[in-house]
């Protein structure tokens, strides 16, 4: 009878340790799908909307990668802008973007310049059909972990169109 009793809190030892090892696994998978990864941000693409004696309005088309497993959403995006070595300006975009789990998504950015001051990066914008650019982003975003800013220095070389991407 002792050696009855004492076998059956060995099992119900072995099964509480089954289930702590089953509990751990799924939570450890949980944790995996709650693990956020910085996403990737480029400049794919400058838009003149218009253009006249005092200012420039402008798009910067971001091109925002999510490599998260989970959607998240933007609720600010700010820039500053460089061009042809030149600081062009800044832009601010207070709304909500969505941006599907492991997806490439296309940001609108309108931003409105003036003249003053912007000289090789406004010829350039006018004559050529790409500028070098140096952009630096702040973007807010919200996810099912929490909410968060992020910073991104990019360089390079931009086409110019009349049309996003």
């Amino acid at each position: 009878m002792i050696g009855s009793i004492r076998q059956q809190g060995r099992q119900e030892r072995g099964w509480a340790a089954l289930l702590a090892c089953a509990l751990l696994a799924c939570s450890c998978a949980t944790f995996q799908q709650l693990r956020f990864e910085k996403p990737a941000l480029e400049l794919e693409a400058l838009e003149i909307a218009s253009f006249g004696l005092s200012d420039v309005s402008l798009v910067l088309w971001l091109d925002v990668y999510n490599p998260n497993d989970y959607e998240i959403r933007t609720t600010r995006v700010e820039v500053a802008l460089d061009l042809e070595e030149t600081h062009f300006g800044s832009a601010l975009l207070e709304q909500s973007v969505r941006l599907p789990a492991a997806s490439h998504t296309s940001v609108r950015v309108p931003a409105k310049f003036t003249w003053e001051g912007v000289g090789a990066g406004a010829r350039a914008l006018l004559e050529r059909g790409a500028v070098t650019y140096s952009l630096e982003t702040k973007l807010r975003v919200d996810t099912s972990v929490g909410g968060r800013t992020l910073s991104f220095r990019n360089r390079g070389e931009v086409p110019i169109s009349d049309r996003g991407p």
